[in-house]
């Protein structure tokens, strides 16, 4: 059942591990280096400098592995390489992580040009993202086999929404929603790459076992085996950043690979740290303005108010990996029902 899961995890695996040996030096002979907020956490000042869009080392055997998989079936599947449903799907994926890769990797360039942390304006950021997700979204309602619907699975039972036109405006937001909020999650060494891989690995859980969808368990495998060969590389101290080219990259397609299972609020509660992460920034945001300067969080994204409180990068990045695979594990559980 897993063969072929395993088989691309293993793969993806080797070819980001190799990737990372060319894309490390050449971010540092490019002087491509993160510049750090010298009002953050001041342990991380001395990150400073570190070559930062390594999410090229995890996107390059997405694309790759995605590709060669998908040439495979077309040689080898008796019932060939069909241009519908579940096959082009397969290829949809790692198309909506390059684009949002792309716009990540815009952000991150003028970053480095202006030598600070601001890149693209708000508006340019939310019209690039607008578009990707629209792209998406659009090709979700008239060109996929999906309907115009969403699942709610608990217990086992399946119960349907019917979006009618508000599906495109739905899977918009909730694009936007997790590639923002996954970007504010990448904050830590190793962090945001940790909890996305228990996630990919939920999702090709989901996939086999509840909600047959071998597109989704295939790239979720392929994401799993990029992640992990990235994280040689991001495990702390980290050799690299995946900047914005990866976190925007990495929200966009666990959305997207959320959606395609038509039981998208599956990544709501498994993902419930990303949740909390962008929650605390608007809380922080709002908190200050209403009080006119007055801190709810230490600091916020969350993970960086548990730095302020005096907590080890490490350990902050354990427990939230921790958190974020009992999210998973109970969110499956409530979805298969206790058989």
């Amino acid at each position: 059942m897993w063969t072929e899961e395993i088989t691309c995890l293993l793969i993806a695996f080797g070819i980001a591990a190799a990737s990372g040996l060319g894309v490390v030096p050449l971010m540092k002979r490019l002087k491509f280096g993160q510049t750090e907020r010298y009002n953050g956490v001041e342990t991380h000042l001395a990150k400073n400098g570190t070559p930062t869009m390594g999410g090229w080392i995890f996107l390059i055997p997405m694309v790759l592995v995605t590709g060669g998989y998908a040439l495979s079936r077309l040689i080898w599947s008796d019932e060939g390489f069909a241009m519908t449903g579940e096959n082009v799907d397969l290829l949809v994926l790692p198309a909506v992580a390059i684009l949002f890769g792309v716009v990540g990797f815009v952000d991150d360039l003028l970053k480095i040009k202006k030598k600070n942390k601001d890149g693209l304006r708000w508006y340019q950021k939310l019209l690039a993202l607008l578009v990707v997700s629209g792209g998406f979204a659009a090709y979700m309602q008239f060109f996929s086999n999906k309907s115009a619907v969403i699942d709610f699975m608990f217990l086992g039972n399946d119960y349907r929404i019917s979006m009618g036109w508000l599906y495109i405006p739905f899977v918009v937001f909730m694009l936007l929603a997790e590639t923002n909020a996954v970007n504010l999650t990448d904050g830590l060494d190793g962090l945001c790459a940790g909890c996305s891989s228990i996630l990919f690995i939920f999702f090709a859980l989901v996939s086999v076992y509840l909600i047959p969808n071998r597109s989704v368990s295939v790239f979720s495998a392929i994401s799993v085996g990029s992640l992990a060969g990235y994280m040689i590389y991001n495990y702390h101290p980290a050799k690299i950043f995946m900047g914005d080219t990866g976190s925007l990259a990495l929200g966009g397609v666990l959305g997207a690979a959320a959606i395609m299972t038509n039981h998208p609020f599956l990544l709501f509660f498994a993902g419930l740290l990303f949740v909390f992460e962008a929650l605390s920034v608007l809380l922080q945001i709002g908190f200050f303005k209403i009080t006119h300067g007055k801190r709810l969080f230490k600091m916020a994204p969350l993970h960086h108010h548990f730095e302020k409180c005096g907590w080890k990068e490490l350990t902050v990045t354990y427990v939230f990996w921790a958190f974020v695979a009992l999210c998973c594990a109970v969110t499956f559980i409530l979805a298969r029902g206790f058989k």
